[in-house]
């Protein structure tokens, strides 16, 4: 190969130029750049860990706040609960206070309905004794054809009517 023939002068003095050119950019490099790169990626580095470190925090204020949440609505739903039993029991206490109400009223009618029939009763059973009294009066005195006695006949007219009843 040509390019590799180290006993033509320009080959060597080619050689010589790359190696100093090497040595130049790798002391350039080395001096400059590479110190450089080295500090963005440091920067780099620490940007990161800070947001890492303000990522974490933020993840710890985020579950506190979720714990917070959760216990905020576990009391609003104990109270909600606590709420809609009051509202149930009064709701009961009404509905049984209202019943105890119309039980109430109900009885006093079915008082005065039972007043009323009793009343009703005794009138008609002295009507009943009153046409029975008179109809025995006059079936005695057509069979007999003599006036009735009324002791004789109301007393058993009350006596029929005392075992019926």
């Amino acid at each position: 190969m040509p390019q590799l023939d180290f006993s033509n002068p320009l080959t060597i003095a080619q050689v010589v130029w790359m190696a100093l050119i090497f040595g130049g950019l790798y002391i350039l490099l080395a001096q400059w750049a590479l110190p450089q790169v080295a500090s963005v990626v440091d920067a780099r580095a620490h940007q990161i860990a800070a947001d890492l470190d303000t990522a974490r925090l933020s993840k710890a204020e985020a579950d506190a706040a979720v714990a917070e949440i959760t216990v905020s609505s576990q009391r609003s739903h104990a109270e909600a609960q606590a709420e809609i039993a009051r509202a149930v029991a009064q709701a009961k206490a009404e509905a049984a206070e209202h019943a105890r109400v119309a039980t109430e009223r109900l009885d006093a009618q079915l008082t005065q309905a039972e007043q009323q029939i009793a009343a009703a009763r005794a009138s008609a059973m002295g009507a009943l004794r009153q046409v029975a009294s008179e109809t025995a009066s006059v079936v005695v005195s057509r069979l007999t054809g003599q006036p009735a006695d009324t002791a004789s006949v109301d007393a058993a007219v009350d006596h029929i009517m005392a075992v019926r009843a």
